[in-house]
Order: C-alpha cells, then sequence, then structure tokens
C-alpha cells in the first residue's frame, strides 16, 4: 500500500511525461525555432513548417494527457453526487449544484463523516479546491489518478 496520502503528498507527477516527453518536445520547439533562423533565407516555408510540425507535437502531448483527465474529471463528478446523495441533507444537497467541478473534484479526498460539514462550508464560504483539501482532517485517498 502507498503512503497514506495527505494535503502536502496528494498531487503526482508521472516522471516519464513530465521530466522526458515534455522537456524533450519543448527542447524540441526552441531548437526548431533557433534552426529556422538559419534555414529562413534558403527555405522559407520549410523554416515555417519545422516549427509548426514541432508546436504541434508539443500541443498533442498535452492535449493527449488533457483527455483522461477530463473522463476522470466527469467519473468523479459522478461519483462524488452519488455520494452527496448519500450522505448530505437535502438542503445542502439541493445546493450542490452550486459547486464547480474543481470543487467537486476537491471534495473527493474528504472523508464520509466529514463531508457534510465540508461541503456547507464550500458552498457558503465559496471555498477553492486549495482551500477544500487543507481544511481536511481525515483525508480519503485517490491512488487511482492518472
Amino acid at each position: 500500500m502507498p503512503e497514506p496520502q495527505n494535503f502536502k503528498n496528494h498531487g503526482r507527477l508521472d516522471p516519464p511525461y513530465h521530466f522526458f516527453i515534455a522537456i524533450v518536445l519543448l527542447a524540441n520547439v526552441i531548437i526548431t525555432i533557433v534552426q529556422s533562423f538559419h534555414l529562413w533565407h534558403h527555405r522559407p516555408f520549410m523554416a515555417v513548417w519545422h516549427v509548426v510540425v514541432a508546436l504541434a507535437l508539443f500541443l498533442l502531448a498535452f492535449k493527449a494527457r488533457s483527455y483522461p483527465l477530463a473522463a476522470q474529471d466527469r467519473v468523479i463528478r459522478l461519483e462524488e453526487r452519488l455520494r452527496f446523495a448519500a450522505l448530505l441533507p437535502a438542503d445542502d444537497l439541493a445546493e450542490t449544484s452550486k459547486l464547480t467541478l474543481a470543487q467537486i473534484v476537491a471534495l473527493r479526498f474528504v472523508s464520509d463523516a466529514e463531508l457534510p460539514g465540508v461541503v456547507h462550508r464550500a458552498l457558503t464560504e465559496n471555498l477553492t479546491p486549495k482551500q477544500i483539501k487543507a481544511s481536511i482532517k481525515d483525508w480519503r485517498g485517490d491512488y487511482t489518478r492518472v
């Protein structure tokens, strides 16, 4: 079992993505721009094309990562709405439609016992996701987020 999650250690980095792919593709954009200045006088179309392709690869890497995260956020929203229905008083349950997706995603870390109080505070004080996570006393880990 991994180390228990808390506010300080819940963020995750994917070393192959964050420390290799992103850095290599960013370096590729920079190197391509520099090389395009040298190529510009001989083949301006190719100079521009190389920069466009380098930027497209860089953007592709980020978009390819954002789609699964968006799908996970939708699943988290559904799971939390089911949990809200089971654990919240009727008046707070009716107000949960005012929560943003980012707030709902942050609420997934709140234990069942603590959920009604934290949701009520999030609604009445319009807490940010960071404030929600910082206020959690009994952390419920999410070890499957990519």
